[in-house]
């Protein structure tokens, strides 16, 4: 089984991105999953065009993209991906998209079909916080979230896909009063955990992952 896992490079006024520095730091097979990584732009529409071509060349079974979620204070393993893009900031080519669909004929939103509440126990069997979320936002992470799932509709590029949302890294709060962040290194091992789940579980457990609001 082939899993290729991106993460994005640097953007806003971030210097690193903790999404591609631990997607890097995974080892190449995880319970006889191959680990194919690639680094994406922060870029509407680029990004798809990059995780295009590389699913084109290592037919992965799996796809998974990470984005970082600076303000988040766990590893989340997001539910669902809208079919909207409303940046409140410039990608890193200068876009700023409001209100305009990912795919003009793609469905309102599409639902990643990996296992994520074996993925959130499987994280904190590790000790590390994890949590499912409910929202990629409206940024280039739900931006390549939705391309993704779309074109596993679609396309049949893959069998299965999602999105994980790691949190920030020590380095890039220091000015940033009490704002959660994370170790690198335990950022790298949650998705890896996360992934061991992919490789045990193929439906999801039945436990709540719900909030009250």
């Amino acid at each position: 089984m082939k899993l290729l896992i991106t993460g994005f490079d640097p953007f806003g006024s971030e210097t690193i991105n903790p999404a591609w520095e631990a997607v890097k730091l995974l080892p190449n097979n995880i319970d006889g999953i191959e680990v194919i990584k690639l680094e994406i732009p922060t870029v509407f529409g680029d990004s798809i065009v990059k995780v295009l071509e590389d699913a084109k060349t290592h037919n992965p079974d799996i796809i998974i993209c990470v984005g970082q979620a600076g303000g988040r204070p766990d590893i989340s393993i997001e539910r669902v991906a809208i079919n909207l893009d409303d940046a409140r900031i410039k990608d890193n080519n200068g876009n700023q998209p409001i209100d305009e669909k990912v795919f003009e004929d793609g469905e309102n939103a599409y639902f990643s079909n990996l296992p994520i509440k074996a993925m959130v126990e499987e994280i904190r069997s590790s000790n590390i916080l994890a949590s499912v979320s409910n929202t990629a936002g409206t940024f280039v992470c739900n931006h390549i979230m939705y391309a993704v799932l779309y074109q596993i509709h679609k396309h049949k590029i893959a069998k299965k896909g999602g999105f994980i949302h790691v949190p920030f890294i020590p380095e890039q709060v220091i000015s940033k009063v009490n704002t959660p962040c994370m170790e690198l290194t335990d950022i790298a091992k949650g998705l890896e955990a996360s992934i061991r789940a992919i490789a045990k579980n193929d439906e999801d457990v039945k436990i709540s992952g719900g909030l009250e609001f």
